[in-house]
């Protein structure tokens, strides 16, 4: 056991390189207002009350601005508008964003055309560009939010280690199941209502309880480790539940942040929510299959190697635990 506390506590130190997931994409939005005339809209994460990231919109040589560039700095977020006319259209043109490369976020793109129909798309640092499409192409929509559900399970390690605790601490695929859903739709619904503007909740205490759900869990593993009985194991679909809606307003302060489009929103959130679901039992199966080949080998590992997962998911928790508290009112 002393040496399970030992590993716990160093890779709760080297937990800095650990970061939690945080997805805060830049969003962009052109709507055209004429056949060769749009009116673009910039919205850029910030860095604190009067930064933000160094990221820029670069339209084709073609499109020139019109007037003056009007900015705010809003709830952690620089937004920008301006009028951009383009000779010729932007059908085929590219749209770049420069500095992209150099950062760790996405940048969501739509494209709104006189018709009505729209080309959304996602740029990361490995792409940090697209061609303007002209037209539509609606399986494009429906990949772009599925697969960015689906990333952001994947990336969060904050949310991957809650899901694990619930792994380790669950017994029987049916009941799994039933808890890791009632984790998505917990999830879904807080996501939802402050993405829609109905729930407002400051980001660093939520943070802050996010971890804390980790460190809870955890605790309920060993504690089941040791003969007890807890809520977390009778009831695990209750406890996934509650703090799933934590884990919704963690990840919709930084959606809302970004601004997703009104006129997608409900499609955005359908399609999220799915992807999300599929992250999750995505990763559930790898877990399980993972640790199916590990009971096929034959050997005989001390107790504290059987300890170890919960302590280690529960000192790195911890470690943000008290590094978000720490910067509270910073």
């Amino acid at each position: 056991m002393r040496r399970a506390l030992l590993l716990a506590v160093l890779l709760a130190a080297a937990a800095p390189g650990v970061l939690p997931h945080e997805v805060r994409p830049a969003y962009l939005e052109l709507r055209q207002t004429g056949s060769e005339t749009f009116d673009a809209l910039w919205k850029v994460p910030g860095l604190g009350e009067d930064l933000r990231l160094g990221i820029y919109v670069r339209l084709p040589e073609n499109c020139s601005t019109v007037g003056e560039v009007r900015g705010s700095f809003v709830n952690a977020a620089l937004t920008e508008r301006w009028t951009a006319k383009c000779e010729g259209g932007l059908a085929g043109a590219t749209v770049y964003i420069e500095g992209l490369s150099s950062t760790m976020i996405d940048v969501l793109a739509r494209v709104v055309r006189l018709d009505g129909t729209s080309q959304v798309v996602r740029l990361v640092p490995s792409a940090p560009s697209f061609i303007v499409e002209a037209a539509p192409n609606r399986m494009q929509v429906a990949a772009t939010y599925t697969r960015l559900g689906v990333e952001h399970i994947l990336a969060g390690i904050d949310h991957l280690l809650f899901v694990l605790g619930l792994i380790l601490l669950v017994r029987g695929p049916w009941r799994l199941i039933k808890t890791i859903t009632a984790f998505t739709i917990s999830h879904t619904v807080t996501l939802s209502l402050a993405t829609l503007g109905f729930v407002h909740v400051p980001p660093a205490p939520v943070e802050a309880v996010i971890a804390l759900s980790i460190v809870f869990v955890a605790c309920e593993v060993v504690r089941a480790r040791q003969g007890a009985v807890g809520l977390a194991q009778r009831q695990p679909w209750l406890v996934a539940f509650t703090f799933g809606l934590l884990h919704g307003l963690g990840f919709a302060g930084g959606l809302s942040a970004a601004g997703l489009p009104d006129g997608h929103i409900p499609l955005a959130l359908a399609l999220f929510s799915l992807g999300v679901e599929i992250g999750h039992f995505s990763f559930v199966a790898v877990v399980l299959v993972a640790a199916a080949a590990i009971r096929r080998v034959r050997f005989n590992p001390p107790a504290w190697v059987h300890a170890l997962p919960a302590y280690a998911i529960g000192g790195i928790a911890a470690f943000w635990l008290i590094d978000r508290i720490s910067k509270f009112g910073g």
